[in-house]
């Protein structure tokens, strides 16, 4: 089963992170997915950039209105997903788990709907 895994973290954690200690979480988080990958076990991954360059939108009555930025104002964004292969929610948490990111921020971890049910959205 797919599992999307939500890498949220405060942007100022990293940016005020020595030097030293972003390359070697860097290179940690390099060298996991280089283990998922050999494990079968990862589809995709990608940071996002600053959620300061993000827009949310939304459409009312056949209006788009966007606004700058998350719609949330929260500590935490959204800075990247992976998205992985599980056996089930218990085994996609253990791989989230040791995703290096998890200790500076919160992994939010969602099974993949394959295809909109027919009986209703959720």
């Amino acid at each position: 089963m797919k599992y999307l895994c939500l890498a949220y973290e405060a942007e100022e954690t990293f940016t005020s992170m020595p030097l030293s200690e972003w390359e070697a979480l860097r290179d940690e988080t390099i060298a996991y997915v280089e283990t998922l990958k050999r494990r079968g076990e990862l589809i995709l991954t990608n940071a996002l950039q600053s959620a300061r360059t993000a827009s949310t939108l939304q459409v009312r009555g056949g209006k788009v209105s966007v606004t700058d930025g998350p719609f949330a104002e929260t500590k935490e964004q959204l800075g990247g997903f992976f998205l992985i292969e599980a056996v089930d929610r218990d085994d996609a948490i253990q791989i989230a788990s040791k995703w290096p990111g998890a200790r500076y921020g919160k992994i939010e971890v969602r099974p993949i709907e394959e295809a909109l049910r027919v009986e209703g959205r959720y």
